[in-house]
């Protein structure tokens, strides 16, 4: 047993070292290759990955949710007759966006604690009320103006698109909340062919596309690879299959 156990970890050695060894050659050739100043860009690349992006939020505001001492919350809001086809539409839509925040070390809001709030405050009127009750940096107001799920005129192709927009509201020390950045969102997925209906259920597809829309709404405020995105995307600043406009 000990002669076998020592044979895998030469194996494993051998094969890490031979790892090592075809990346530094890459490299080199790569290098070799590359006129002027691609070498530090092409180095920068194979040690540390593709660079990332710079989130719209930042671009636009100068500020960042990653901020020591930055604090959000994610509220959404849908008209009752979009909540009568999808239950619980901006819940679930404000939920994943808060998890998908949290997931790229932004702190956030429970959004448990938001809905609690929401129930205790029916007659809210401004995003910024949230924000002053829950001492927050920043509130995220998504409000959406359509939803859909199936391709239109029909009901047995899957096609999710949602039209919304998003409002960031800068907290004072007073609670009062002043509106520092605004993006409107057309998505769509998938963009190039629907989804047939009898390859997967209504709610799989449903939750399948309210988290590809989490994470468009949410590369607003994160940083992304631009490898990650689609070939398909609509135009140069679409992330996935949503169109980014601007007021």
């Amino acid at each position: 047993m000990k002669s076998l156990t020592s044979l895998s970890s030469r194996q494993h050695n051998q094969g890490r070292r031979g790892y090592l060894l075809s990346r530094l050659l890459l490299t080199a050739l790569m290098l070799l290759t590359a006129p002027g100043c691609q070498y530090v860009l092409m180095l920068g690349y194979l040690i540390g990955g593709p660079p990332q992006e710079q989130p719209l939020f930042e671009r636009d505001t100068g500020q960042s949710m990653t901020d020591r001492d930055v604090r959000a919350a994610v509220i959404c809001y849908a008209p009752d007759e979009l909540k009568y086809r999808f239950s619980d539409l901006d819940h679930i839509i404000a939920s994943r966006i808060t998890n998908q925040l949290a997931g790229r070390k932004i702190e956030v809001i429970p959004y448990d604690d938001v809905r609690i709030w929401l129930a205790e405050n029916p007659d809210w009127d401004e995003a910024s009320d949230l924000g002053a009750d829950f001492d927050v940096t920043f509130v995220v107001f998504v409000d959406v103006s359509d939803f859909s799920l199936y391709e239109r005129n029909g009901n047995s192709l899957f096609r999710g698109r949602c039209d919304a927009m998003i409002r960031v509201y800068e907290m004072d020390a007073e609670g009062d909340g002043q509106q520092i950045f605004t993006a409107e969102i057309e998505s769509l997925y998938p963009t190039e062919v629907p989804r047939s209906a009898s390859e997967v259920s209504f709610d799989a597809f449903r939750m399948e596309y309210i988290f590809r829309l989490s994470d468009e709404i949410g590369r607003l405020f994160y940083p992304y690879h631009r490898g990650d995105l689609f070939q398909d995307t609509v135009d140069r600043r679409s992330v996935y299959g949503a169109r980014i406009l601007f007021a």
